[in-house]
């Protein structure tokens, strides 16, 4: 992701994050290292698309290296639900 996640932007984030923890046992990774600008509209999607993982034995995990994002997810009570990664994890290995 890149730019800035509000009202505006948080609708596409959403049908990708419908179609990502759709089906499966999904293991979701949404990278905000690039973005500038993220607001409660997008919390609200990152939190339904996380409530479908988990549902479905899967995760959904941030990274962001911005204190921006830390500083929001404290306010609304979310750094347990979402602690941060500083990085991307790497990546599982191939199937056979």
């Amino acid at each position: 992701m890149l730019g800035e996640i509000d009202m505006a932007t948080a609708g596409a984030l959403g049908e990708h994050l419908d179609a990502l923890t759709s089906a499966g046992v999904p293991q979701v990774v949404v990278d905000l290292r690039k973005v500038e600008f993220f607001d409660c509209s997008g919390l609200r999607v990152l939190c339904r698309a996380e409530r479908r993982a988990r549902e479905l034995g899967g995760t959904l995990r941030l990274v962001s290296d911005r204190p921006r994002v830390h500083r929001l997810l404290r306010a609304c009570d979310l750094l347990g639900r979402f602690p941060p990664l500083a990085e991307l994890p790497p990546a599982p290995p191939a199937s056979p």
